[in-house]
């Protein structure tokens, strides 16, 4: 058995947004083992107070092998994309690929650009990370890829692309798809014809053996939900 630490990311917490109020008496919450499943655990962050999170580790796309690394990874990831969603600062570090495909360095800044930027992008040269960091945070906003829940069905809003991409399932077992891959699962549990389709408009990243849901559940509007 793997132990839970090697799975379990921690968490440096504060209050505030601004490193400048973060050194004031009171704000800062702990360094926090985020043991739970990851959506009530960022319910648990965002209810005391948390608005500026650093997590520990970094997220390698060049080590998900492994059951346990591809686990790790994804657990990390889903913890950025749901705190990413509450509009919580998250301080993270990713390493892409160097091998190539998705998760290479060229791609992978576009394909999480709907993410929080990380604070570092290792394994590639000075330069391109430094360029890669800047588009990243100069093209990122809240709602840039989202779903929502409607009433018997889920639509889908992408931006990443630059243009307005929006899908509305009705399907029902595009629905249970979305449910099962939210947190990651092996491709042999997704409906084979949902999972074509994700990965065709690149809503789903393949870490390892895993498939993981890229879209977040927007949880707060900056504006209104039309104009998003």
């Amino acid at each position: 058995m793997t132990p839970r630490s090697v799975l379990t990311p921690t968490a440096a917490v504060w209050r505030d947004y601004d490193p400048v109020a973060c050194a004031l008496p009171g704000m800062f919450l702990g360094d926090l083992t985020l043991t739970g499943p990851v959506a009530e655990e960022c319910d648990r962050l965002w209810e005391q107070g948390a608005r500026r999170v650093r997590l520990s580790g970094v997220v390698d796309l060049a080590d998900t092998g492994t059951p346990d690394a591809a686990a790790r990874t994804v657990r990390t990831l889903s913890l950025v994309r749901d705190l990413t969603a509450r509009a919580v600062l998250v301080e993270w570090d990713l390493r892409p690929d160097p091998s190539g495909g998705p998760t290479a360095a060229e791609d992978i800044g576009r394909l999480l650009s709907h993410l929080q930027p990380p604070q570092r992008i290792e394994g590639v040269g000075p330069a391109a990370a430094d360029d890669a960091l800047r588009t990243w945070r100069n093209g990122h906003y809240l709602g840039k890829c989202l779903w929502r829940q409607g009433p018997g069905f889920v639509q889908i809003r992408d931006r990443r692309w630059g243009d307005l991409r929006r899908f509305t399932v009705d399907e029902p077992h595009y629905q249970e798809a979305i449910d099962r891959l939210a947190y990651g699962a092996p491709a042999s549990a997704v409906p084979p014809d949902a999972l074509a389709d994700f990965r065709e408009e690149r809503l789903v990243l393949a870490v390892g053996e895993v498939e993981w849901w890229l879209p977040y559940r927007v949880n707060r509007w900056i504006q209104e939900a039309m104009t998003i």
